[in-house]
């Protein structure tokens, strides 16, 4: 499953968390942040002989012995390091963090490869608590209304009926960017208006269609290609190569969008999008904050013991509720 370039102990590692049922995703970011620690670990344990850690040339060497060799410190400097050196901000270290404790804890009680574990007394940096960004109901229908009359600056028109169905699930449903592109066509039951995606650890949850919503589906459905050139024949959403779009093309668009329609830069993002109909049903939408919490699918030990559980009647409210929910554009 993982290239020879990964250390055995670590490439264990990846097997084990990946039969805990952990998401692709999940995997290629333990992969990504724990290479890059050992790699920083083998360069810091060549005395300087090499200039920078980017002129490490392999960590398939890297052992047990190595690792037994690790302690605390070692952790701390790591994290500094990221800091200081690689502009890390305090989220990025956190997750960074996590990673290390799960693989250092593997090592000690799993494989039983260390005597001790390094990592179980790491603390993870302190997170500011920042209000997430939003667009709000003006700024949410400007941005319908220029998709669905083509308003966009030096871009083409090919694929607006596509894009306007991605922005209005967004908006109207608060799905996340990998729910998105991993709908296929039956996923969706048109005569009940139902939507199953798969979030979080792989786990199905059902997205409620509101009209907005269903009337952008079948108007794209009417253009989508379905001819014998199309790659992935399941997939609701494909590129222009008929292949399931990709989370980067969805991000570059929607980027695009919020730039050339809203004048909106750099702070908002697919997941904005998400925050954008998360508040929007909470404001206008009549709805608690365990309701919410069914709709946006955040699933963990601590929402599973406070929130109880909500009556679907009340989540299909909150969307239908959502004021963009009987929203067309006009036609120019």
């Amino acid at each position: 499953m993982f290239d020879g370039n990964v250390p055995k102990l670590l490439r264990d590692y990846l097997n084990y968390s990946s039969n805990l049922n952990k998401s692709s995703n999940t995997i290629k970011e333990y992969r990504y942040d724990l290479m890059n620690f050992l790699k920083y670990m083998k360069w810091q344990s060549m005395n300087n002989k090499k200039k920078t850690i980017d002129d490490v040339e392999t960590i398939t060497d890297i052992d047990s012995k190595f690792l037994n060799k690790i302690d605390i410190n070692d952790l701390y400097e790591y994290m500094t390091y990221l800091k200081d050196v690689c502009n890390d901000t305090a989220t990025t270290r956190a997750r960074k963090v996590a990673s290390l404790r799960g693989f250092f804890k593997y090592l000690h009680t799993k494989a039983r490869v260390i005597d001790d574990n390094p990592a179980k007394e790491l603390e993870s940096p302190k997170l500011g608590k920042r209000l997430p960004k939003f667009l709000t109901l003006e700024e949410s229908m400007s941005l319908l209304d220029g998709i669905k009359n083509g308003e966009l600056v030096g871009r083409q028109h090919d694929n607006r009926v596509r894009d306007y169905a991605i922005i209005t699930l967004f908006l109207n449903c608060g799905m996340r960017l990998a729910e998105l592109v991993g709908i296929n066509i039956n996923h969706i039951k048109f005569d009940e208006a139902i939507l199953t995606v798969v979030g979080k650890g792989n786990k199905e949850r059902t997205v409620y269609l509101n009209k907005a919503s269903m009337e952008a589906i079948k108007d794209y459905l009417a253009v989508r290609p379905t001819d014998d050139n199309v790659v992935d024949k399941d997939a609701l959403f494909l590129s222009e190569r008929k292949q399931r779009i990709s989370r980067r093309t969805v991000q570059n668009l929607i980027k695009n969008y919020l730039r050339d329609i809203c004048g909106l830069t750099e702070h908002y993002s697919t997941h904005k999008l998400r925050h954008t109909a998360a508040t929007l049903m909470y404001q206008f939408g009549n709805v608690d904050i365990r309701a919410l919490q069914e709709i946006l699918g955040h699933e963990s030990i601590a929402t599973t013991e406070i929130y109880t559980h909500v009556d679907n009647s009340q989540i299909r409210e909150a969307v239908e509720n959502n004021p963009l929910a009987n929203y067309i554009p006009k036609e120019k």
